[in-house]
């Protein structure tokens, strides 16, 4: 087994349409403050560019945060401190995909293995 089999991360994919910039901006310029205190880092973003394959309907607006874990996704996403904020991502967005997804980590990718790999294409 891998080192990376042991590192498991969790990830938050965001996609989106922006509704109401103001809002939003709201939101967004408290996430780099409040994230990291629930576990949660940025680690991309971006905007739309091409729909190359699939039947996913396109989205303005990429965001994927890693957490340490699921139950700190979970605390961020359902501490009532936070009541006031999630309405502005909310009211500020259409269309909005959250997914989350287990994965490994890849801050070094040369310690991927097939292991780590196959362990993701598995049901």
């Amino acid at each position: 087994m891998s080192q990376n089999s042991r590192n498991k991360k969790f990830y938050a994919l965001n996609m989106f349409d922006v509704v109401d910039l103001e809002k939003y901006l709201a939101y967004f310029s408290r996430l780099p403050e409040v994230a990291p205190q629930y576990g949660g880092r940025m680690v991309a973003f971006g905007r739309f560019r091409d729909n190359v394959a699939g039947d996913l309907a396109p989205r303005q607006v990429l965001f994927l945060v890693e957490w340490d874990s699921e139950e700190a996704f979970n605390s961020f996403r359902d501490d009532p401190e936070l009541a006031d904020l999630h309405p502005l991502r909310e009211n500020g967005t259409a269309s909005y995909v959250w997914q989350t997804f287990d994965g490994a980590d890849m801050s070094d990718p040369t310690d991927v293995s097939l292991d780590d790999v196959l362990a993701v294409l598995k049901p």
